[in-house]
């Protein structure tokens, strides 16, 4: 059974009208009204707590409206796999342009009117998006922040707490101007990236971010070492017995291993110390 076509019955059955489920799950009639009639796929079962509310105001099983939702969003899914992504609305590419570093602008904006959505522009527009989606996604249950934005995009709290959720079903193919005003423009300051390396480091608005630099890289590097040594190897090095005829090349090659999650002790340093002086353990040259 379709989401929309059970909550309609219950309705009936339970003789509410959409602005009293409306009243109970805090969003807009409007929206309500859009979901019972189609004309907007229900939100992802994971993303909101849409499901929960209106399971409570209908007496319904737990998790029963989330299941039928999810099984009825696979379904729309495998319909629409073979459609072709449509480029960005202008809209939104002159919103991420404005939002670019104007050093940096002069030379992203005839890459992405040379290629129309292309490798670079999905990456940009991408990386934007994934990260006011998670910070919206952190903030979902936070009623003040939610508030705040609301009146950052000039909308009511309950039209936004609307547009919340369907701003996390979006993506970098279906992302509308209404999304990139209600939360792109309002939630980045600024973006940036270095163009030999694709490193994008974005600047969030202070008022609804904690932490307001993002920097996403996409090159590998190494793995910065910890400053000060390991307290294992530390008290090897302090037992003469054990490590005192060690070369400085040797406690480098001790210094340099890592066991993620775990702390070795000084036997462990020592039994790699045996290993790494071992010469059964090595081919001849």
């Amino acid at each position: 059974m379709e989401i929309a076509l059970l909550i309609r019955r219950r309705l009936e059955e339970m003789g509410l009208e959409q602005q009293d489920l409306a009243r109970a799950t805090q969003v807009t009639e409007s929206y309500i009204s859009q979901l019972l009639t189609r004309k907007k796929a229900p939100p992802a079962p994971d993303r909101t707590d849409l499901y929960d509310k209106i399971g409570k105001a209908l007496k319904l099983p737990h998790g029963e409206l989330a299941r039928l939702a999810g099984l009825q969003r696979r379904e729309e899914l495998m319909k629409s796999l073979g459609d072709a992504p449509t480029p960005l609305f202008n809209e939104v590419r002159e919103l991420i342009l404005r939002k670019c570093n104007p050093a940096r602008r002069k030379h992203v904006r005839p890459i992405f009117e040379r290629q129309p959505f292309g490798e670079l522009e999905r990456l940009v527009t991408q990386t934007l998006l994934d990260v006011v989606k998670g910070l919206a996604r952190e903030e979902l249950q936070n009623e003040r922040w939610v508030r705040l934005v609301a009146r950052l995009s000039h909308r009511r709290y309950a039209q936004m707490r609307v547009l919340v959720r369907e701003f996390l079903d979006t993506d970098v193919f279906s992302l509308s101007a209404e999304q990139c005003v209600a939360f792109l423009d309002p939630l980045i300051e600024s973006w940036d990236i270095d163009l030999p390396t694709f490193a994008v480091e974005i600047v969030l608005n202070r008022r609804v971010a904690r932490e307001p630099l993002k920097r996403i890289e996409f090159v590998e590097r190494e793995t910065e070492r910890p400053t000060g040594d390991e307290p294992g190897l530390r008290d090897l090095l302090k037992d003469p017995s054990l490590a005192g005829d060690a070369t400085a090349e040797e406690i480098e090659f001790l210094r340099s291993l890592r066991v993620k999650g775990r702390r070795p002790t000084r036997l462990y340093y020592y039994r790699e110390l045996q290993n790494l002086r071992d010469p059964l353990h090595f081919a001849p040259r």
